[in-house]
């Protein structure tokens, strides 16, 4: 279990200095493009960034939904049962 653990932290830290790279050069472009009055690239980036934000918690959202109203209808079966 502890080998798993010790693993699956040593890959999310190999592969995620790939993404801190890539910050540097982001941010400079949207710096030099809103400098020049140019915003459609700061908008979009801004877009993605909210995107990508909110998208699991949607996701987890909509499955906790459903499980709920499954529960609540698997409830409810039982009920219905247990008094017949």
């Amino acid at each position: 279990m502890i080998k798993k653990s010790l693993l699956a932290v040593s890959a999310v830290l190999f592969f995620s200095m790939k993404s801190f790279a890539q910050c540097a050069m982001c941010k400079t472009t949207v710096v030099n493009n809103v400098n020049n009055g140019e915003l459609n690239l700061a908008e979009g980036l801004n877009f993605g960034i909210m995107y990508l934000f909110f998208t699991p918690y949607l996701v987890i959202a909509v499955v906790a939904f459903f499980w709920y109203r499954n529960s609540k209808s698997n409830a409810r079966n039982k009920q219905y049962k247990s008094l017949s």
